[in-house]
């Protein structure tokens, strides 16, 4: 049986790309890699007052001067920092899986970004900050394990979902790509949606390049229901941000409705709690995705165009 033109080209397409990804990958695997990878929350909770004066020579910049060995010892022994300490013990019993995890994700920033240098990189306890989960300072990088105990854990019960889904071991590479992104990559953005949606979609393209083994919706941060939400409704919410004219204003409430992280965006429907938050920056991604596809240029260059003439060159359809 004669396979159809249309379909035969569709499969060499198919099966040329996955070559291409393929030799891509293995010029990837063979980047040496070298870094300092420090459980400094084992040594950390494992001083005595005998020893905690030579962790502090050993790593002067994660021990300010003002605060005295009886404060530091105080932190170590105090009840509820300990009990974090036990958890993340018990969890990270085996840190070869992260060691691995980083190398990779080490090797594709360098793939892309010649120049990158693997920083040092510790683990830590830093008490559940949230907000500093993970710090990244060019030759440096800070891995706190207590933000990554799995989305169930009860140390996140005060929590929102929307956020705590994303404490997991899965997401750690994640977050550290984001990191590295937004310090090492000058990326243009402006007030209008369509530009604010494209920069954060370029950011995220960026961080599937550098994970390429992690699901869309852990690169999202948004649960796979969420996702399939977006993938149904992809088609009208183009059309609600068309119709309504939204694509070029420049309104910080937009921002807040479709761009911000939350629980779900703000499109003033019934059915807007089904909906993930942030869904600005998946049609983002997916417009990035697809001038990517129909384009042949390097990330730089990309990471510089217009959103405007991305989304115009990009021969972007939503999916329905």
């Amino acid at each position: 049986m004669r396979i159809a033109t249309p379909l035969l080209l569709i499969i060499t397409l198919l099966f040329n790309s996955c070559q291409l990804e393929s030799k891509k990958e293995q010029q990837i695997a063979k980047i040496k890699i070298h870094f300092d990878f420090i459980p400094f929350h084992r040594d950390f909770f494992n001083a005595t007052p005998n020893t905690i004066s030579n962790l502090k020579k050993k790593y002067p910049y994660l021990f300010p001067s003002h605060i005295s060995d009886n404060e530091w010892m105080a932190k170590i022994e105090k009840s509820d920092e300990r009990k974090l300490y036990e958890k993340v013990d018990s969890l990270y019993i085996n840190l070869k899986d992260l060691n691995s995890e980083l190398t990779e994700l080490y090797r594709h920033v360098k793939f892309y970004k010649p120049d990158f240098k693997e920083p040092k990189t510790f683990t830590l306890i830093n008490n559940l900050d949230y907000e500093n989960s993970i710090v990244y300072a060019d030759s440096l990088a800070f891995i706190s394990l207590d933000m990554y105990l799995g989305a169930s854990s009860e140390v996140y019960e005060s929590f929102p979902k929307y956020l705590s889904q994303n404490y997991t071991y899965k997401n750690i590479t994640i977050d550290l790509a984001q990191q590295i992104i937004e310090r090492i990559y000058k990326i243009p953005q402006n007030r209008e949606l369509l530009e604010s949606m494209v920069f954060h979609g370029k950011k995220l393209y960026l961080n599937q390049c550098f994970n390429p083994n992690k699901s869309e919706n852990l690169i999202l941060g948004i649960n796979e229901k969420k996702l399939r939400w977006t993938y149904q409704n992809e088609e009208d919410i183009w059309k609600y941000f068309v119709t309504n004219e939204l694509l070029f204003r420049a309104d910080n409430s937009l921002k807040k409705r479709f761009i911000n992280a939350a629980p779900f965006s703000k499109f003033y429907l019934d059915s807007d709690k089904e909906s993930p938050g942030k869904i600005g920056t998946i049609i983002g991604l997916h417009i990035v995705q697809s001038y990517m596809k129909n384009n042949t240029l390097s990330l730089d260059i990309m990471l510089n165009k217009s959103g405007e003439e991305i989304l115009n060159k990009s021969k972007y359809k939503p999916r329905n």
